[in-house]
């Protein structure tokens, strides 16, 4: 009876085998360093499962039928390695990098994500990732429960419903000191966006009945309202980017027209700014201005005195 059991046992293990292979090329291989026959075999051995070189290439065909990018390759000593997968290595490179620079992430989730990024690739390539992860320095957030505040603002969205939470700002004691004095904050959620190295949401504030932003990292104690959400009006035509565009760092102010002259060389500022649909009049032969509406707060006319002496609000 024991015998029988073990036989079961093996049997159902080398039914694992195609899997076992497919992990192997996912995991070890990429074009500089592919996986020859007996490197297959071992690595089955290893887990318990028989096979023979004879069989490993009928293998190799079964995954290829499947649709995996298997590449044979010839030169000794040969064989094999997955050739595509579904991020390229630049791809994984530019989200580590996005992952690394977000303020909005602390740095524990910020390694934690980029060690699932590097199971994405193989392991040789993994390396490559892996270098490239400094331990930052710079600012990063402490709220550990963003995950979960994009979460449950995404449900919300979904459902179309309103969600209620408490906001906080910093002491100078660096303590975490609650607005309103605690009071929640009802919130018609409408979009997510990522600004000025922070993670924002934007949606319709209940009390005083004005599109607003708040910064997602610094949202305590979310919950979703069975209440339906209110802004229908006021997001049929919301263009984030036109927003985002004209709050300079995310700070309120007054929506006004301003007319801005500057020298012609720093057109490329106000290009990158506000974008190539922007009118540029021609004031003389070295000079141009724009007409732009933006909020105006501390934070534009900070901008605007970093530019110099050669741009100046004229109207």
């Amino acid at each position: 009876k024991g015998q029988h059991v073990m036989g079961r046992g093996r049997s159902e293990k080398q039914k694992q085998k195609l899997l076992y292979m497919a992990q192997l090329l996912y995991e070890r291989t990429d074009e500089d360093h592919p996986v020859t026959t007996q490197e297959v075999i071992d690595y089955l051995e290893a887990d318990g499962i028989r096979s023979e070189r004879k069989t490993v290439y009928t293998d190799m065909e079964e995954l290829e039928d499947f649709g995996l990018d298997i590449i044979r390759v010839k030169e000794r000593p040969g064989g094999y390695y997955l050739a595509s997968r579904k991020f390229e290595l630049a791809e994984l490179k530019l989200l580590v990098d996005a992952v690394q620079a977000s303020k909005f992430i602390t740095t524990k989730k910020s390694r934690e994500l980029i060690a699932k990024l590097e199971t994405l690739c193989g392991r040789e390539q993994a390396k490559q990732l892996h270098r490239q992860v400094v331990v930052t320095n710079r600012s990063k957030a402490v709220n550990e429960n963003i995950y979960y505040n994009v979460d449950m603002i995404y449900n919300a969205i979904a459902e179309n419903v309103k969600i209620r939470f408490q906001y906080f700002e910093w002491t100078v004691n660096k303590e975490m000191k609650l607005r309103r004095d605690g009071s929640y904050y009802e919130v018609s959620p409408w979009l997510l966006s990522w600004d000025d190295e922070n993670y924002y949401l934007i949606g319709l504030d209940e009390r005083n009945g004005i599109v607003k932003h708040y910064r997602v990292d610094k949202m305590m104690r979310i919950s979703i309202e069975d209440e339906k959400r209110d802004g229908k009006e006021e997001f049929k035509n919301f263009d984030m980017a036109e927003y985002s565009k004209a709050t300079f760092g995310m700070y309120q102010g007054t929506k006004t027209n301003v007319k801005i002259k500057f020298a012609n060389y720093m057109c490329g500022v106000f290009i990158d700014r506000f974008g190539k649909d922007i009118s540029i009049r021609k004031v003389d032969a070295e000079h141009s201005e724009i007409n732009v509406s933006v909020n105006v707060s501390p934070q534009f006319f900070g901008w605007i005195f970093s530019l110099g002496k050669d741009v100046k609000v004229v109207g």
